[in-house]
């Protein structure tokens, strides 16, 4: 008979834990918190939690950025990202622009910790209307937390460094190479046409560099006169690039990335050319500035001003039949503006909440004289 409780339960000796093999990632790179693939950042923290939760760029996928007007926002998060690359000591490889194009990438901004007196000071211009409404004053903090759900890291080496655009990237701090080809030196290289060129020799650098290196391809103004010939510019020779960029990304999926720009006033939307050439990216982004106008009287400063509108019309999704977006913000509408210490911040657009107008109007003004003769009987 046996005097042992029923409710007992057996448990088998526990086996020996197995020592764990850490994979070695490479430098500026982190799993993603969705499917664990690789991503690094963009080097614009706004831009990288917008790309369908990932918290980065997926390595192996190209990002379109579309810009409409004379503006260069778009040239300016290609920078960034050519800034971030070189911090990280990854190849940037750059199509179109020589090495003037260098000395215009931002520097590193100091690190500068906000004292306890700012820091617990109440703003004058605070809002006093409902508690939900308040965050929509301050229009640089961020909808979501880009290290939200993500993979630890760590913080000696981080992941998207911050850079100030008053200053210029000193050459202390670049660990990466920067690999500038310009489409007028492909005739003297060699008798191929200017992208052919550059494929085989971002190509070669690929196939010749380390298992951990990261290489970052960058085209910035994609077709401009200024930078492409005519003979470049025909449908035939700019589709087959793309064709074989992708062909490549997709041969090194935990080593490449790409961002190229393209100046929509040139090469609009509605264009056939410029529909196939959108299908041959895993992201599409469109930068709409927007002209502001000289405000009278009391209004917001330079530094709050929303400078243009994004439009999101495709992400880089993590697995095959889509997903990434649902539930998510970018569906909305969203906004941007640029400052030299924030850089580029991008948010959902929306209108500030109407206030109490009787603050902004001074006490005896001929409206509240015409209230009084109203009331009077």
């Amino acid at each position: 008979m046996s005097f042992r409780k029923r409710n007992t339960v057996i448990r088998a000796p526990a086996a020996l834990d197995a020592p764990r093999q850490e994979k070695a990632l490479c430098p500026g790179t982190r799993p993603s918190p969705l499917d664990g693939r690789l991503t690094t950042s963009t080097g614009t923290a706004s831009l990288d939690q917008l790309l369908a939760g990932h918290a980065g760029i997926p390595l192996g996928s190209s990002l379109l950025i579309e810009e409409a007007g004379t503006t260069d926002f778009a040239g300016t998060l290609l920078r960034y990202c050519a800034a971030e690359g070189l911090v990280q000591g990854h190849h940037v490889h750059l199509l179109g622009a020589g090495d003037v194009w260098r000395g215009e990438l931002p520097g590193l901004a100091s690190e500068a910790k906000p004292s306890a007196a700012k820091a617990g000071a109440a703003s004058p211009d605070k809002m006093k209307i409902a508690w939900r409404y308040e965050a929509l004053g301050n229009n640089s903090t961020p909808v979501r937390d880009v290290q939200a759900g993500s993979a630890p890291y760590d913080e000696a080496s981080p992941f998207c460094h911050a850079f100030d655009l008053t200053k210029r990237l000193e050459t202390s701090a670049i660990r990466g190479q920067l690999h500038s080809f310009r489409p007028t030196d492909a005739l003297s290289r060699s008798a191929q046409p200017p992208f052919r060129a550059f494929f085989s020799d971002v190509a070669s650098r690929l196939k010749g560099s380390p298992s951990l290196s990261v290489h970052r391809i960058l085209v910035p103004s994609l077709l401009s006169p200024t930078l492409y010939s005519s003979a470049a510019c025909q449908p035939q020779e700019v589709l087959q690039f793309l064709h074989s960029l992708r062909s490549l990304l997709r041969q090194f999926p935990t080593r490449t990335t790409a961002l190229v720009t393209l100046p929509e006033s040139l090469h609009p939307r509605s264009a056939g050319l410029t529909k196939w050439m959108e299908l041959l990216f895993d992201g599409v982004i469109e930068v709409i500035p927007l002209q502001h106008r000289a405000q009278m009287g009391r209004g917001p400063t330079d530094e709050d001003k929303i400078q243009g509108l994004l439009r999101v019309h495709s992400l880089p999704v993590f697995h095959e039949k889509g997903g990434g977006l649902e539930g998510g913000w970018v569906r909305e509408d969203m906004s941007f503006k640029l400052s030299a210490l924030s850089g580029m911040v991008i948010m959902p657009f929306s209108l500030p909440p109407v206030g109490d107008g009787k603050a902004a109007e001074p006490s005896g003004t001929s409206a509240d004289s015409d209230k009084k003769q109203l009331l009077d009987y």
